[in-house]
C-alpha cells in the first residue's frame, strides 16, 4: 500500500515544482497593409509587422516575471497573446500542463479564463462609466455563474473591495466618483472576483502618480502573498520592476534579449540594451554623475535591420551582428542573445 503511495506524491511534488507558465516561441504577426487595391495599383507588396518573434520563458507558481522595454517592443502584444485575445502565428503558451490557446476555443476555455486574468493599463478606459461598482466587480461572477443570488453577490463584492482597501459602502458609486489610484483597486478587485490563479497586469501603474503607484503596488504585493498568485508584470518603469519583480525579462523589437533573477540583472546586466537601460536610471547616490542617455532611436519594426535588431545601437557591434540574428542562449546562468557577451567580447 506504501509502495502504490510513494509515486502519486512524488507526481504531487512534481506539478508543484513544474512552472505554472510556459510560453514557447510565442509569436503573433499583424497585417498592416494598405487596402487591396492600392497595393495594385501603386504595385506594393503586403506589409507585415512582427509585434512579436519567438519569446519563451517560464514563471513558477507564486512568483512574478516582469517583462520591461522602450514603448512598442511586444510587451502589451505577449500580454493579450496569454490572456487569449490574440491568436499566435506561431508558438504557444501551456497553463498548469494544458495547452492554453487549444483551450480557449474549446468549453473547456471558459474554466480556464476563470483562472487567468488580466489589469489593464488605464483604469479610466477599462471600466465602463455607465456601471456602478457593484456591477462592475460582479460582472464576471455572473458571467461564470460563480455566484446568482443578489444577497451572496453584494456580499462577495463587498468582500473585494475590502481587499484592495477600499469600502463595501464604494459598491453604489460610479467610476467617475474616485481618483485614479481608487479605480485601479476596482479593477483588481474584479480582476480577483472569479479567485484566478495567474494574473497578467500591463502596465498597471503607469497612469498613476508616483505616491499612488506605491499604494497599487503594496496591495498587488500583499495579494500576492496572501493567495499565492503568480503575475506577468509588464512595465517601462525599471524601478517598480525592482520593487515587484521575482525574475525579468528584457525585450527589443518583438524578442527577448535577456531573461534573468532580478538580483542578477540589476547587479550585472548582460545585454548592451539592458546596461544602456540601467545606466540611464537617476541614482541618489550618484548626484552630480552624468547619465548616460539611451542612445538612438528604436527601428521601424516594419524595417527592422538585420542580423541582431539591436546592432544599430550597439557599441560592441561587428560584421557577425549585423549579418546573424543571435539566439536567446544561457551563459553563466543568463539567458542572454548577443554574439558579444557569446564571444567573451564584454
Amino acid at each position: 500500500m506504501s509502495a502504490a503511495f510513494v509515486p502519486s506524491a512524488k507526481a504531487d511534488a512534481a506539478a508543484d515544482t513544474a512552472p505554472l507558465v510556459v510560453a514557447h516561441d510565442l509569436a503573433r504577426t499583424f497585417d498592416v497593409s494598405a487596402p487591396w487595391l492600392n497595393r495594385v495599383l501603386e504595385r506594393k507588396p503586403r506589409t507585415l509587422l512582427h509585434a512579436v518573434d519567438g519569446v519563451s520563458f517560464e514563471i513558477e507558481r507564486g512568483k512574478t516575471l516582469a517583462l520591461v522595454g522602450e514603448s512598442g517592443c511586444g510587451k502589451s502584444t505577449v500580454a493579450r497573446l496569454l490572456v487569449g485575445l490574440y491568436e499566435p502565428t506561431r508558438g504557444g503558451m501551456r497553463f498548469d500542463g494544458q495547452d492554453a490557446h487549444a483551450a480557449y476555443r474549446t468549453a473547456a476555455g471558459r474554466q480556464l479564463r476563470r483562472r487567468i486574468q488580466m489589469i489593464f493599463q488605464d483604469p479610466y478606459a477599462s471600466l465602463n462609466p455607465r456601471w456602478v461598482v457593484e456591477d462592475i466587480i460582479a460582472e464576471p461572477l455572473r458571467e461564470h455563474g460563480i455566484l446568482r443570488e443578489k444577497a451572496a453577490v453584494r456580499e462577495r463584492v463587498g468582500e473585494l473591495l475590502r481587499s484592495v482597501g477600499l469600502s463595501p459602502l464604494d459598491m453604489t458609486k460610479y467610476p467617475h466618483q474616485f481618483s485614479g489610484g481608487q479605480r485601479q483597486r476596482i479593477s483588481i478587485a474584479r480582476a480577483l472576483a472569479t479567485a484566478p490563479e495567474f494574473l497578467v497586469c500591463d502596465e498597471p501603474t503607469s497612469a498613476l502618480d508616483v505616491s499612488v503607484q506605491a499604494q497599487v503596488l503594496n496591495i498587488m504585493k500583499d495579494l500576492q502573498r496572501e493567495r499565492g498568485l503568480t503575475y506577468l508584470f509588464i512595465s517601462h518603469n525599471l524601478a517598480v520592476v525592482r520593487h515587484v519583480s521575482d525574475q525579468v525579462g528584457v525585450m527589443y523589437l518583438g524578442r527577448l534579449v535577456e531573461l534573468a533573477d532580478k538580483a542578477q540583472l540589476f547587479a550585472q546586466p548582460r545585454h548592451p540594451y539592458t546596461r544602456m537601460l540601467l545606466d540611464a536610471i537617476p541614482q541618489m547616490h550618484a548626484t552630480g554623475r552624468a547619465r548616460t542617455p539611451v542612445q538612438g532611436e528604436v527601428p521601424n519594426p516594419l524595417n527592422p535591420p538585420t542580423g541582431c535588431a539591436f546592432h544599430p545601437r550597439c557599441p560592441h557591434a561587428n560584421a557577425r551582428c549585423s549579418a546573424e540574428r543571435p539566439a536567446l542562449l544561457s551563459i553563466g546562468g543568463v539567458r542572454v542573445a548577443c554574439h558579444a557577451v557569446e564571444e567573451g567580447r564584454i
